[in-house]
């Protein structure tokens, strides 16, 4: 598939955002068990996402990527969290979320999870300074702990193995929710949280779930059922994740067998390159641009015109469809200002690409008691601003990109429920960025929902 390229091959580039790990043959060790064991996707399951993803590179569906901003392990949960309770409360979200955006925008949605691999962080800094001690940065469960200790902060490859396990294990479950039933949408109304209470967002939830009720009983007198109809009880769930850690990533990377010369990293169906390992000689971008995942790419305020055409030349020298996914991350007042001059560049070399908006990590503030937190107006306005560029532009936003989850947590402020930078202390459970809460996530599918009927509105009487 790619000339000069093999699995290996980014140990020949410039390496950023990855620990040393102070034993080479442990390292090594780890990595051979890691080659030896089953995939944890496969190569047609990639190959389906990134059929799905050519579709919203058309203008034809949505992609909806959401999940945790560093995945846990389980034992890192506190003891009354269930990690399976954990992991389907955040894909119940996302459910509620496709549906909002498909009743309401009347578009199909692409689900894509940030679950099952997302272990790894970049960091800002190689070292924390805490009450005159430095350790180094917490990179990820997959590399070290959180907990401010010399032991905690070693890297570990041992830690490797542990994230293929739990990846496994949420896979299976998620498959199970997705294939299983449990995502039919006869059952609907049982996708609500039972902690969301009763709150706008869930009261304009459960009438959209009585409306569709209303339908499918209407569809079955017509002889129409989740029985003869697949699409009415299951659905299809892809999982991504930064591909950071590039040792794991390269022992989970498998030869297609039935298509030679064709790699496929099974890890996950859709990988991403940072912004901080996008530049020009990077190993990230060495290693992913040999295998036939689909990829996602952020844009920051730091790129160029002239350095994406480039980078979009490394990554995808066919053009193909749905190969990528352009994931801008400015800050509501800056995306207005920058993402033109790059939707101008890739619309004139007429680049199949997907336009995805992450409004996470360009508004991150610091609150007056000290949390790192993001408001839900910043958060907004960006989602706004992409949309306006896009319309601006005469091309189309495909997706957005959010850090959410389905617990009951207190990490960014504002939105309809007014999270006050007081009520941060009482539920701020990240191990790395804040996150959104169920009910903020439900507020942000609805104000999309919204956003996507004006753009096809503006398409229909263009």
């Amino acid at each position: 598939m790619t000339q000069n390229w093999t699995p290996q091959s980014w140990q020949d580039a410039e390496g950023r955002q990855m620990p040393t790990y102070p034993d080479s043959a442990k390292l090594a060790e780890v990595t051979e068990a890691l080659r030896r064991f089953p995939p944890l996707v496969i190569a047609d399951e990639a190959r389906a996402l990134k059929a799905d993803l050519a579709k919203v590179a058309a203008g034809e569906a949505f992609l909806l990527q959401g999940g945790d901003c560093a995945e846990p392990f389980a034992s890192s949960l506190s003891e009354e969290i269930s990690y399976t309770n954990y992991i389907r409360d955040t894909f119940k979200v996302l459910l509620q979320m496709a549906v909002i955006l498909t009743f309401q925008a009347r578009v199909p949605v692409v689900k894509v999870g940030r679950m099952a691999g997302q272990f790894a962080k970049p960091r800002s800094s190689d070292f924390e300074d805490i009450g005159g001690v430095s350790l180094p940065s917490y990179r990820g469960d997959i590399v070290n702990g959180i907990g401010f200790t010399e032991d905690d902060r070693i890297p570990d490859p041992q830690r490797m193995l542990r994230a293929y396990s739990q990846s496994a294990g949420t896979l299976n479950l998620l498959r199970g929710f997705a294939k299983g039933g449990w995502a039919n949408l006869e059952n609907v109304h049982s996708w609500t949280l039972e902690f969301m209470g009763q709150n706008p967002w869930t009261e304009k939830f459960a009438d959209i779930a009585a409306r569709i009720e209303d339908a499918l009983a209407f569809m079955k007198v017509c002889g129409i059922t989740s029985d003869s109809v697949a699409d009415l009880r299951t659905i299809d769930f892809y999982t991504s994740h930064e591909a950071l850690l590039l040792p794991y990533e390269q022992a989970l990377t498998r030869e297609d067998s039935r298509k030679p010369h064709n790699y496929v990293d099974t890890s996950a169906h859709m990988l991403w390159i940072g912004d901080r390992t996008r530049f020009e000689g990077s190993a990230h971008v060495e290693f992913l641009r040999g295998i036939i995942n689909p990829i996602g790419l952020k844009c920051g305020p730091s790129l160029e015109p002239d350095a994406l055409l480039k980078m979009l030349d490394v990554l995808d020298p066919d053009r193909e469809p749905g190969r990528i996914t352009l994931i801008t991350r400015y800050g509501h007042d800056k995306i207005e200002e920058h993402l033109p001059k790059l939707v101008r560049a890739v619309k004139a070399e007429g680049r199949p690409v997907v336009w995805s908006c992450d409004p996470m990590h360009g508004n991150v503030v610091k609150a007056g008691n000290g949390y790192k937190t993001r408001p839900f107006e910043r958060i907004l306005a960006e989602v706004r601003g992409f949309f306006a560029v896009h319309r601006a532009e005469g091309t189309h936003g495909g997706g957005i990109h959010i850090e959410m989850t389905g617990q009951d947590v207190t990490e960014c402020t504002g939105g309809g429920m007014d999270l006050s930078e007081s009520a941060l202390a009482e539920r701020y459970h990240t191990h790395c960025d804040p996150r959104l809460n169920a009910g903020q996530s439900l507020e942000l599918a609805f104000e999309l929902a919204d956003m996507l009927k004006m753009e096809m509105k503006g398409k229909a009487g263009a």
